[in-house]
């Protein structure tokens, strides 16, 4: 298989600067390899914002060989993986668990007969003063895209790992099954978004928006269009990610905003694993860590100093 999208190589090395790729080479998966602050031990993540890989029944061969580097691996499942909870179970043994519902457009329905009746009369306004094009090369408008999400930052102040760095989004506008979708406005970009395709899923990737792309519901006029283009280009399924939250929370407004467009949805695994138990332990209580169902419990409160 030629792999694309966030099984790509390229995909895992743009996220280096928060951990070393390493490569799961019976699954053909890739995590981060961690530095665990203040000792000289590793631990293991799943790349942002999921963890796919070409054969996930190879996976447990590749956790088995991986222990040896690490004191615990945690990820989060693609939820079109080739997996049901219990070879999750069996994989992970410390945990694994139901994440996310993740929203997901079914392509052969058409989009008149499940797009809400709200969004589509969005798209019609947004359609009158939008363009929306596709990149061709997405490289071409790195500038462009960094400068879009550098508003999104300061809109949202967002931190951690999804700052994506220049550099980082230099490789991902690189990986094969890349597809950028761009909203124009009286000829000036108003918002992007990126999508990865890897079979016969889309996948969302990101997407970012200037004031006017706000002002005009840009969002629309893009998601639409996309719907579309990824029809006519044979793809089965688009997932669009999870709404703001925790597993369940139905009031956010990105998660309305996502279910007005989708068919259904698929659940995400958050799954765990321990494979130094006594060096978990010591960490823990090096720390003082309270009891938390947080995995891995040493990395407690990490996320909010970011």
């Amino acid at each position: 298989m030629n792999s694309s999208g966030y099984l790509h190589p390229l995909y895992a090395q743009s996220l280096a600067e928060f951990g070393t790729p390493l490569e799961l080479p019976a699954s053909k998966g890739w995590i981060l390899k961690r530095p665990i602050t203040g000792t000289a031990d590793y631990d293991g993540m799943g790349c942002y914002p999921i963890f796919a890989c070409e054969d996930w029944l190879s996976l447990e061969k590749d956790l088995m060989w991986v222990g040896d580097q690490l004191v615990a691996v945690s990820l989060v499942t693609d939820p079109f993986g080739r997996y049901n909870q219990q070879d999750l179970l069996r994989y992970f043994k410390n945990l694994a668990v139901p994440y996310k519902e993740h929203f997901v457009i079914d392509l052969q329905q058409r989009p008149r007969e499940f797009v809400s009746t709200h969004h589509q009369r969005n798209v019609q306004k947004a359609l009158k003063m939008v363009d929306v094009e596709v990149c061709v090369k997405p490289i071409e408008y790195l500038d462009e895209w960094t400068s879009l999400y550098g508003h999104l930052i300061d809109r949202h102040g967002i931190t951690g790992m999804t700052r994506f760095s220049r550099n980082a989004f230099a490789k991902q506008l690189s990986i094969p099954g890349v597809v950028a979708f761009r909203a124009v406005v009286d000829d000036e970009v108003a918002g992007m978004l990126l999508w990865y395709v890897q079979g016969d899923v889309g996948y969302y990737h990101l997407g970012a928006y200037n004031n006017n792309g706000y002002k005009t519901n840009a969002s629309f006029a893009l998601f639409w269009t996309l719907i579309g283009y990824f029809a006519d280009r044979g793809v089965h399924w688009l997932s669009l990610g999870a709404g703001a939250g925790a597993l369940g929370n139905t009031d956010d407004g990105l998660t309305r905003f996502k279910r007005g467009w989708s068919t259904g949805t698929r659940t995400a695994f958050l799954c765990g694993r321990i494979f130094a138990p006594q060096r978990y332990q010591e960490i823990i209580q090096a720390r003082q860590i309270p009891p938390t169902h947080f995995f891995p419990a040493y990395r407690l409160g990490e996320f909010e100093k970011e």
